[in-house]
């Protein structure tokens, strides 16, 4: 069964940027992918919801575990390499976990694979 094994410790590196680190490692059993383990030091924006007033009041600041996992399956050397698809779906899937509402799981999801192919294989875990 899906589970996150450690909870998201992480601390702003650039607020003008909005990058955070990780300062320890988040580790997540997906169903779909395997065991997945984010490295210390990993940096992330967490969720990349546009910053529109509305759109972020509705999505935004609501799943930052389940972001940083999507961001680091999304890198091109992520262990282990995930397509496009199966990382959205793990995003997906690290929602339902965390007991996210439907509305805002559909909707981060819709997004993801609508305009996740601009970021996917872009960078690397460390460049």
């Amino acid at each position: 069964m899906a589970k996150f094994l450690t909870e998201l410790d992480c601390h702003l590196k650039s607020s003008c940027e909005n990058i955070w680190i990780l300062d320890s490692s988040l580790i997540y059993e997906s169903d779909i992918v395997g065991r997945i383990v984010v490295p210390a030091g990993f940096e992330t924006d967490l969720a990349s919801v546009p910053r529109l007033i509305v759109i972020y009041e509705l999505w935004g600041n609501r799943c930052h575990r389940e972001a940083v996992i999507h961001d680091y399956l999304y890198r091109q050397d992520s262990v282990p390499q995930a397509s496009k698809l199966q990382a959205d779906r793990v995003f997906l899937e690290a929602m339902r976990v965390r007991g996210k509402p439907f509305y805002i799981r559909w909707f981060m999801f819709a997004g993801v694979v609508a305009f996740g192919w601009m970021s996917y294989h872009r960078k690397k875990v460390f460049p």
